[in-house]
């Protein structure tokens, strides 16, 4: 990196939060869905948008400069990224997450110098609410958009597991922390042989029974209502884990792992993925923010290295673990017993 490139970094990621907070302006005010319906000039965006003229053409012309708008003949329209994932109206839309950095994570990620000091979370624990995923879970309507959004972010890894891993040597499935069970459903598209579970506290259980339904998948999959920590998880050939064990303590990561040794049988397999850290920590720069949203979120929550996820896996009996990548910053770690 040369010393001017060096400079547009540091001004690049020092400023970030200024195209970050664009974006999910836009997101907030559902800019994205209304021109999906209706691509517009500045004046009618600004009408149906209730902007300010002083704020208007920046804020649109900035969007166009970031990559999420395109502008032609005065009139602005969406990329066909921004299309497909930030139109509300549409199965693929991902906002849900953004929605929630926006409500959340920006106010929370403004402590993180307290939280680095100090080791803790900066959420709605931090002043004695009720933690995220209880409050979550409580309102069924967030919790619906929560999970549809999770779909949205984990469908690219969800694919390339049921591609990827060798399911013909397998007969059963669960899937722990299932949410809406977009990788339960994914898995069971792909391998016609396939029956499987989703694991989940009770109140998911529409939503992914929903889920199965509209996939043709209900006589495939089923949901199983419990608590991973203070219930046995349902035997499978296969148990999977996505983006579940980096919210844990890494007394609490071991937990489940062993929970997921005993309930496989010889010759099983237990398939967990995260943004998994690279073992020189240096590569996987979303991995290590990710992990650093951990400490914002969680009381002890944090992201590992494919080496640290083998070794709890072989110390809690695994005789073969490996890691695959899978998508963007995700891979999957594979323990054999």
């Amino acid at each position: 990196m040369t010393e001017q490139s060096g400079l547009q970094n540091i001004m690049q990621v020092g400023l970030g939060f200024w195209a970050s907070k664009t974006l999910l302006s836009a997101v907030e005010m559902e800019l994205f869905t209304d021109l999906a319906k209706q691509p517009g000039t500045l004046e009618t965006i600004r009408g149906r948008m209730g902007l300010h003229p002083r704020s208007a053409r920046d804020f649109l012309d900035a969007l166009v400069a970031l990559g999420f708008l395109r502008r032609t003949d005065g009139r602005y329209h969406n990329t066909s990224a921004t299309d497909r994932y930030l139109d509300k109206r549409k199965e693929t839309y991902i906002g849900g997450v953004l929605e929630m950095a926006n409500d959340r994570l920006y106010g929370f990620w403004g402590c993180l110098t307290e939280a680095l000091r100090t080791g803790q979370s900066q959420s709605e624990a931090k002043d004695g609410d009720r933690p995220f995923f209880e409050t979550l879970y409580a309102d069924p309507g967030r919790l619906k958009a929560f999970m549809a959004a999770m779909t949205g972010v984990s469908h690219g890894a969800n694919l390339a597991i049921a591609e990827k891993f060798p399911w013909k040597d397998y007969r059963t499935f669960v899937d722990v922390g299932t949410a809406q069970g977009d990788l339960a459903v994914q898995v069971a598209r792909a391998n016609a042989h396939l029956t499987g579970a989703g694991f989940d506290l009770p109140q998911a259980a529409p939503i992914f029974e929903n889920y199965a339904l509209r996939n043709g998948l209900s006589r495939r999959l089923r949901f199983v209502a419990g608590d991973f920590f203070r219930d046995p998880l349902p035997p499978a050939d296969v148990i999977m884990m996505g983006h579940i064990l980096h919210d844990w303590t890494l007394e609490e990561k071991k937990i489940l792992i062993r929970k997921a040794y005993e309930a496989i049988p010889e010759g099983g397999a237990f398939i967990v993925y995260d943004s998994i850290i690279d073992d020189e920590r240096s590569g996987n720069a979303f991995g290590l923010l990710m992990s650093l949203n951990m400490l914002i979120e969680t009381p002890g929550g944090f992201d590992y290295t494919g080496a640290n996820c083998k070794g709890w896996m072989k110390e809690a009996g695994f005789r073969q673990a490996r890691v695959e990548h899978l998508v963007g910053p995700d891979s999957m770690v594979i323990g054999i017993k």
